[in-house]
């Protein structure tokens, strides 16, 4: 009898095994996640990040498009680089490069800008290097603008370039600037504009290649920018991207990117930068 009962539950052990291993095959094995990401995040929307969500940021001095982050910065700044990277649907191959840097290390660029990890975003998700020393912004595909921070370079009357300070007085030192996202390309004001006005483009635009008028559609803006500041003007048909009542203009000569040589033509601080110190525009 109890060799009975030992066969009958051996049989029902085996007859479970069986069925199991059936209903319950191996799930294949995940496929590695992308090198560059796509990752939603809910204060600043679409972002990048690397393979394990770890978020990766745009620096504002690399406005020429090498790296500004040297020596002790990297350790705060780690560099992002991929040999060949994979991405997520939405970003485009020929959106990125890289460059080699000064200290002959490789670094992954996105539209022109190197790209960096923060030392101190400990989690997948983290952005905490958003905003740092005003000059750190969360790298995302969607800006319509940078916030720049470069030496401001004009010419002398030979051509030379001279170095001018925020005040446009000849000397060294940082400047801050707004810039478009994609090329990196100088913004400037007009001193002889007034709010939402436009007093230099000529009515048949022949003085257009000289100071050409800028409209790009606002999508999103680093986090330093208000989005409530800018609006758009009609120039003769045609419109024209404002900033605190400023209408907004490339330089001709501005054909690298990171230019800035608008800053003293004709004379220093006729078409000066913009930034979030500028001043709104003085009334019609």
């Amino acid at each position: 009898m109890k060799n009975s009962i030992f066969l009958l539950l051996a049989s029902i052990i085996i007859l479970y095994s069986c069925s199991s291993d059936d209903s319950d095959p191996q799930p294949n094995p995940t496929p590695d996640a992308n090198t560059v990401r796509l990752a939603t995040n809910a204060t600043f929307g679409s972002i990048l990040t690397d393979s394990d969500g770890m978020s990766l940021y745009f620096f504002s001095r690399d406005s020429k498009g090498q790296s500004e982050c040297v020596e002790g910065c990297k350790a705060a700044w780690p560099i992002f680089y991929e040999a060949n990277p994979t991405l997520d649907t939405g970003l485009e191959a020929a959106d990125f490069g890289e460059i080699t840097r000064s200290d002959g290390d490789k670094q992954t660029t996105y539209k022109g800008w190197p790209l960096y990890y923060f030392a101190n975003d400990n989690a997948a998700g983290d952005t905490n290097g958003d905003k740092v020393g005003n000059n750190w912004y969360i790298a995302k595909p969607d800006y319509s603008l940078m916030y720049a921070e470069a030496q401001l370079v004009g010419k002398d009357g030979d051509g030379n370039p001279i170095n001018f300070d925020s005040n446009y007085a000849p000397g060294d030192g940082l400047t801050f600037y707004i810039v478009n996202a994609t090329t990196g390309r100088t913004l400037y004001t007009f001193q002889n504009d007034t709010r939402d006005t436009n007093n230099f483009t000529a009515s048949d635009f022949s003085n257009d290649p000289v100071w050409p008028i800028f409209n790009i559609d606002i999508d999103k803006l680093p986090s330093i920018l208000d989005a409530s500041d800018f609006g758009t003007i009609d120039v003769f048909g045609r419109s024209q991207l404002t900033y605190k009542g400023w209408p907004l203009y490339y330089f001709g000569q501005d054909v690298a990117r990171g230019d800035n040589f608008g800053i003293n033509f004709p004379a220093p601080g006729v078409w000066p930068i913009a930034n979030v110190d500028t001043p709104g525009a003085p009334a019609n």
